[in-house]
């Protein structure tokens, strides 16, 4: 079977799509704009257990709207259960080392298609970039 581009581009066009539309705060909108465009920067720098221990932490609801739709979208293309909820550093966690490099790499290209996306459905969202 020939690997199809749209496995990752669909559901996160729908996860970020669906974070634009029931967001009618600019601020907000403003914050989803940027943490989606900086996921894959920040991703690379501290990697996935870092990412998931920090949405815990995010205070801005923008920001932290991206983070939980980046896990779900990992979660689901991935098949790994229990990483968008609350059990999400525990699996990490112990995952084994190719499991868990395999997941960052997969991590990595979903994080590309959120900056991606994030550029053509925000485009008319100024400020914070």
């Amino acid at each position: 079977m020939a690997f199809d581009p749209r496995t990752m581009a669909q559901p996160v066009y729908e996860a970020l799509n669906e974070l634009r539309q029931k967001t009618g705060d600019d601020t907000q909108l403003r914050e989803q704009k940027s943490q989606a465009v900086e996921l894959y920067t920040y991703l690379a720098t501290w990697g996935l257990m870092r990412l998931k221990a920090e949405e815990a932490a995010l205070s801005q609801e923008g920001k932290k709207d991206v983070v939980e739709a980046f896990f779900r979208v990992l979660e689901k293309i991935a098949h790994v259960e229990n990483l968008a909820n609350a059990k999400g550093l525990d699996t990490l966690k112990d995952l084994d080392t190719e499991s868990y490099l395999g997941l960052t790499g997969l991590g990595l290209q979903i994080a590309r298609e959120f900056s991606f996306w994030t550029t053509a459905l925000y485009a008319d969202i100024k400020g914070e970039e």
